[in-house]
């Protein structure tokens, strides 16, 4: 993504508007984002009011706004991130204009309708997935994580609180997005910049004007360590997740972070856990690390599914990984080719307009401008085995979770 190729403005009410322009590209895709700046919100209110956007407007009832959208072949979702809900569009170049009217419809005058079906939804859905080791050994681990916090709401916090939660309480929550977020709208496609901009302000520009900062929110602490078992009947593998705090996106460390997460596991076949856990000690059916990242923290895990009789020899497994890569330097050539595993990922999760589209707003909610992918390639480049030795030996510490799930 050449930095060229894109236009960065506001509309009239000062929401952040990012254009880029790909030629020959026939479907466009919008991408409107707020941010979630409350932090008192229960856990699961944004969850249900995330669902509940299809389920019709003012204009539309939930049957008509889908015969719509599967007339023009238009693709629309709203999603829950941790930081931000996002609204995202994907429509044909010549029917923008249609797809756009919809969508504010949506965004203006949802009616929430269907509230009461669709919590009963999710509680069945949160009940199914939770009976998956995996759902349920990820939920222990973030609820253990991020305790305290507003990210740490899980879907076992969800299920608690899904029973007290009003339509009323939803709607409240999302006047209060409108009315008090940092908003940014991204389009990416092949359709004149003062087409689309006009057409913006138009739809967009009755919307609460957006806040220029984002406020100071209290980031996730994790004060010592914690050691949790679960047992569960009619386990044939047992799940162990052990994690670190970490610095987020925007952080000087964050590139070595990156890259240290596909040296040990985010790898594959080529990655360390994999080659000493599976390959040589054959202790595994799955094994991996995961580096996620969001806007007030980040958190870096290491997951194994095994037989119950090795979970000793893998939890020591882990240990002697991270001693190796706390004491012993990587080498010039696997730091080489974890940066080309990693240049190689983000060229093919940025091919279609949607893709990068919704890569320049998250990074824009993450609030670290909208040329973030430019400036952290460059920075990528620039790591050494002196920077992921450091790393490792910051935040490999005593302040970790770990969740082992057996029967």
């Amino acid at each position: 993504m050449s930095e060229n190729d894109k236009k960065i403005t506001r509309l009239k009410n000062n929401i952040d508007f990012v254009y880029k322009r790909n030629k020959n590209t026939p479907r466009s895709a919008l991408y409107l984002n707020f941010s979630l700046n409350n932090e008192n919100i229960p856990a699961g209110v944004y969850s249900l009011m995330v669902r509940l956007f299809m389920q019709g407007t003012k204009k539309y009832s939930a049957q008509q706004l889908s015969e719509e959208l599967d007339k023009y072949a238009i693709e629309f979702t709203s999603e829950l991130k941790l930081d931000y809900v996002k609204f995202k569009f994907v429509c044909l170049n010549e029917d923008f204009e249609k797809a756009l009217e919809i969508f504010t419809d949506i965004v203006k005058n949802t009616t929430f309708e269907e509230f009461e079906k669709e919590r009963l939804k999710l509680e069945g859905e949160i009940i199914a997935e939770l009976d998956s080791p995996r759902a349920k050994i990820l939920d222990t681990y973030y609820k253990n994580i991020f305790a305290g916090h507003k990210y740490g709401a899980t879907n076992t916090i969800i299920l608690e609180n899904l029973k007290n939660i009003t339509k009323e309480d939803v709607i409240n929550a999302y006047n209060q997005i409108l009315e008090n977020s940092k908003k940014i709208a991204v389009f990416a496609g092949d359709i004149e910049y003062e087409k689309v901009s006009r057409l913006l302000d138009e739809n967009l520009g009755s919307i609460k004007e957006s806040i220029s900062e984002f406020p100071a929110l209290k980031a996730p602490n994790l004060d010592g360590m914690k050691n949790i078992e679960i047992v569960k009947e009619d386990l044939n593998q047992a799940h162990i997740m052990k994690g670190w705090l970490v610095d987020s996106l925007g952080n000087e460390n964050y590139p070595a972070i990156l890259l240290m997460n596909i040296i040990l596991g985010a790898s594959g076949l080529s990655s360390r856990l994999f080659l000493e856990l599976r390959d040589k000690k054959g202790l595994a059916y799955v094994v991996r690390s995961s580096y996620d990242q969001a806007r007030l923290g980040a958190n870096f895990s290491i997951y194994i599914a095994t037989e119950p009789k090795n979970i000793e020899v893998s939890l020591k497994g882990f240990e002697e990984e991270i001693e190796k890569i706390k004491t012993i330097p990587v080498s010039e050539e696997e730091l080489e080719n974890a940066k080309n595993n990693l240049f190689g990922k983000r060229a093919f999760i940025t091919e279609t307009n949607s893709q990068q589209a919704s890569l320049i707003g998250h990074y824009g909610m993450m609030g670290l401008g909208f040329d973030f992918i430019e400036k952290s390639t460059e920075a990528i480049k620039k790591v050494t085995p002196a920077d992921i030795l450091a790393c490792a030996n910051k935040y490999f510490n005593e302040k970790s979770v770990t969740v082992i799930l057996k029967p």
